[in-house]
C-alpha cells in the first residue's frame, strides 16, 4: 500500500510511519518542522519538508496511486490557539481543506483525520459519546470540529478519529505548551518544579501513542467505516492530575487555573470496538512504567 502520512515527523505521525514501514507500507511523509522534528524521521520513508497549505503538494503525488492519508498535521495546543488564533486557524482549517483537496484529486482509499476529544468541552454526563452535543472551549478544538465536518462534507470517504490525551516516547517535554505528562518526566528527571493548573482534581482519558497508531491502521482497514464516521480513541478510564502526579513523583506547585480545558474526559469507546475491532492494549500505569525506564527513573 502506499500512503501520506502529515506531520509525520512529530510525535504520533512518526510512530504511525514507523508502524506503517514495519508492516511493508510505502510512505510519504509531510511536514513543516514546526513542532516535528528530524531525528524522528523513519529513514525508509520518503520525506518531504513542506506546510500543508502550501498548494504545490499535490505536484509530488499526482503520477502515484496513493491509497491513504493519514492527516495529524496541526498546530495542536489549546493554550497555543488563544494566543495565535489566526495562525492555528491556517493550519488546522485551511490546511486541512487543502488535504482534504488532495485527497480527492488522487482519489485515495480513505482519509483518516487526526481530530480531538477537546471538542466535547464540558458535559454533564460521562462518558462522552460521539452523538453528543459538542461543546469547544478553545480556538483549537472549534478548529477540530470544523476540520471534521468538513472531511464529512468535502470528502466522505473518511473516518475522523477523536483523540483523548494520547502519551507516549517523542512527545514534547519542554515549552510553555508541552504536554502534561512529557513535562512531568522531562521535570523530573533534571530535579525541577512542575506545574499543575487548578486543583489537580481535573480528570483525563490517557491514551498510549502506540494503541493510537493502531486505531489509524484499523479505521484504513476497516470495512465498517469510509463514510465520514466520528470514533473516540481512549483509554476507557481516567486518572486525575494529582493521582498521574503520584504516579510519575518529582516536585509539584499548584497555579491557577487555564482557561479553555475541560474540567474532565473519559472516552465511550463503545463505537471503536463496534466498527474497528479496537480498544486499547496499554494501562496508564503500564505506559507511565515505560516512559520512566526511558528517562532513567526506576
Amino acid at each position: 500500500m502506499k500512503a501520506i502520512v502529515t506531520g509525520g515527523a512529530g510525535f504520533i505521525g512518526s510512530h504511525l510511519v514507523d508502524a506503517l514501514i514495519d508492516r511493508g507500507d510505502q510512505v510519504w511523509v509531510i511536514d513543516n518542522l514546526s513542532t516535528g522534528k528530524l531525528e524522528n524521521r523513519n529513514p525508509k520513508a520518503k520525506f518531504i519538508i513542506s506546510d500543508i497549505r502550501y498548494h504545490y503538494l499535490y505536484d509530488h503525488f499526482r503520477h502515484l496511486s496513493i491509497d491513504y492519508i493519514f492527516h495529524l498535521a496541526a498546530l495542536p495546543k489549546i493554550q497555543y490557539s488563544f494566543d495565535h488564533p489566526k495562525e492555528t486557524n491556517e493550519v488546522n482549517i485551511i490546511g486541512t481543506l487543502k488535504i482534504i483537496e488532495m485527497a480527492a484529486k488522487l482519489n485515495v482509499k480513505r482519509l483518516i483525520y487526526s481530530s480531538s476529544s477537546s471538542i466535547y468541552g464540558d458535559q454533564l454526563t460521562w462518558p462522552l459519546r460521539e452523538d453528543m452535543p459538542v461543546n469547544p472551549l478553545n480556538p483549537y478544538a472549534l478548529q477540530k470540529f470544523a476540520a471534521e465536518r468538513y472531511c464529512q462534507m468535502l470528502f466522505p470517504n473518511s473516518v475522523c478519529l477523536r483523540y483523548f490525551n494520547v502519551y507516549g516516547s517523542r512527545q514534547s517535554s519542554s515549552g510553555s505548551y508541552s504536554a502534561v505528562i512529557g513535562n512531568f518526566l522531562s521535570n523530573h528527571k533534571k530535579g525541577a518544579v512542575s506545574v499543575i493548573y487548578g486543583d489537580g482534581e481535573q480528570t483525563r482519558d490517557f491514551t498510549w501513542v502506540g494503541d493510537v497508531v493502531r486505531a489509524n491502521i484499523l479505521a484504513s482497514e476497516s470495512n465498517k467505516v469510509g463514510c465520514g464516521e466520528v470514533i473516540n480513541i481512549g483509554g476507557g478510564k481516567n486518572y486525575s492530575v494529582n493521582q498521574l502526579k503520584k504516579m510519575i513523583g518529582g516536585l509539584y506547585h499548584y497555579q491557577m487555573a487555564r482557561k479553555g480545558e475541560s474540567r474532565h474526559t473519559l472516552a465511550d469507546i463503545t463505537k471503536a470496538k463496534k466498527l474497528l475491532g479496537w480498544e486499547p492494549y496499554v494501562s496508564l500505569e503500564e505506559g507511565i512504567a515505560e516512559l520512566k525506564k526511558l528517562h532513567g527513573l526506576t
